[in-house]
């Protein structure tokens, strides 16, 4: 779990990944066909024959649930002629549905849910060259961690396992196939999709884009690559390592401040809190004295909020905070996805491209959390417009369509991310080279 060497030191980060069409083209084969890829979550197909869709440039799959423990997915593409077997609806980020087989529209090709061809009208005029699988759908590999459908289009890549690498030992404590979504949302932005992931990788950013939060205390922090992938975490003062995941105490009086810093993150960001936890901020000031230390308040704050929900049928699991400080607050899992986790609730980030633009992406962003059983709301992805967004993930987005305008300019030679709060950014295109086979970064002289 140690650090390469080569990303400990500044490097710049060549701009074609972000701008170039031609580099946007590639990634299409040399990239997203090759590495594993989130595409939806267990609960979104609960029962045998629901589906979903998961497009990504050209390609489109079809998970669907085969069986009470079984889920198998195929390319969305009929074999007969080429024709898409199920379509998205217009507006929609994807399409789900049930199904007891799947039947192409344009001449009716008929297949069972594992992808076995069934009928084909006419087979006989074939004279056999249909047998062998040859009218069957193609398979694409699938598994599942942590609540979530993960896909590979590469039959003879690496396991699910081997690829999530360190990460289940970081993550599954949090127990994070518990969470149910409270929102989803999507949109198509003005960016490539490396830059809508990179602003939220690191907390350099902090300090600047979201002003409102320098009242509550700094949000100094660090980003590690961990081989494939990358996580980042707050630095916490001594005897505070809770403070190094996501359940913050303010500064000042840390009774008023951490309710303030909650109410306002619920209303502002709606994100990385509950609101069973902005309840308990807010009996701060009436269950501890004046100038009770900042640990105490933290420790209260968290064990009250623990006991209500415990009191209401949720029960968080049980996370060491030498655990909580080493796994940090997110990790970004290769080359697409962001995990933000804590004991209680999740924020996860994704992008990928929209068609081969490299000025455009799909942005979604899903906040999940900890519910009774049976007491889940029922969501789906919603597109949204910028300005409908929460107000802190407006900020981030005036910068996400800013940059990719700005990398274009000839004044721009590369990024140059910070090596101790951005490395993030860095492992990501050192790996992404890998398999681009251009585009390495270049060490900082």
């Amino acid at each position: 779990m140690q650090t390469s060497p080569d990303l400990e030191k500044p490097v710049r980060v060549p701009p074609e990944a972000y701008v170039s069409p031609e580099y946007a083209r590639a990634e299409q084969e040399r990239l997203w066909r090759k590495v594993w890829l989130q595409a939806g979550r267990v609960e979104d197909i609960p029962e045998t024959g629901d589906f979903i869709t998961y497009d990504i440039g050209p390609d489109s799959i079809i998970i669907v649930r085969t069986g009470p423990d079984s889920i198998e997915a195929h390319f969305n593409v009929c074999p007969h002629r080429g024709r898409r077997l199920v379509d998205t609806p217009p507006g929609k980020r994807n399409a789900h549905g049930q199904a007891r087989g799947f039947v192409c529209g344009y001449h009716g090709w008929s297949f069972a849910l594992d992808g076995i061809n069934t009928h084909v009208p006419h087979q006989e005029d074939w004279q056999g060259a249909l047998c062998g699988g040859k009218s069957d759908l193609t398979p694409v590999r699938v598994g599942t961690w942590g609540g979530w459908i993960w896909i590979s289009m590469d039959p003879g890549g690496e396991s699910l396992d081997d690829y999530l690498g360190v990460i289940p030992e970081m993550l599954d404590p949090y127990q994070l196939q518990n969470m149910r979504a409270r929102w989803r949302k999507w949109i198509i932005f003005d960016c490539n999709w490396k830059v809508a992931m990179e602003a939220f990788c690191e907390t350099y950013h902090v300090a600047t884009t979201h002003p409102e939060f320098n009242a509550f205390g700094q949000f100094r922090g660090w980003a590690r690559n961990k081989g494939l992938h990358s996580h980042i975490g707050y630095e916490a003062p001594k005897d505070m390592e809770e403070d190094a995941g996501k359940l913050r105490v303010g500064t000042g009086d840390a009774r008023l401040s951490t309710a303030e810093m909650q109410r306002f993150t619920w209303e502002n960001a709606n994100t990385n809190t509950t609101m069973t936890m902005v309840r308990a901020a807010e009996r701060l000031a009436d269950e501890l004295p004046e100038g009770t230390a900042p640990a105490e308040v933290s420790a209260h704050w968290i064990r009250a909020s623990r006991e209500a929900d415990r009191a209401r049928g949720v029960e968080w699991p049980a996370v060491p905070p030498s655990h909580t400080a080493q796994a940090g607050t997110a990790w970004q899992v290769f080359p697409n996805f962001q995990i933000g986790q804590a004991v209680n609730n999740m924020l996860c980030y994704a992008a990928r491209p929209y068609g081969t633009n490299p000025d455009r992406c799909i942005f979604e962003a899903a906040v999940y959390e900890l519910y009774p059983e049976g007491k889940a709301p029922e969501t789906e992805w919603t597109y949204t417009e910028p300005h409908e967004w929460p107000p802190v993930l407006q900020q981030d987005f005036g910068n996400m369509a800013a940059v990719q305008l700005g990398m274009k300019s000839a004044g721009f030679k590369g990024a140059q991310p910070n090596p101790y709060m951005e490395r993030a950014v860095a492992s990501l295109h050192r790996n992404l080279a890998s398999y681009m086979e251009r585009g390495m970064p270049e060490q900082a002289e």
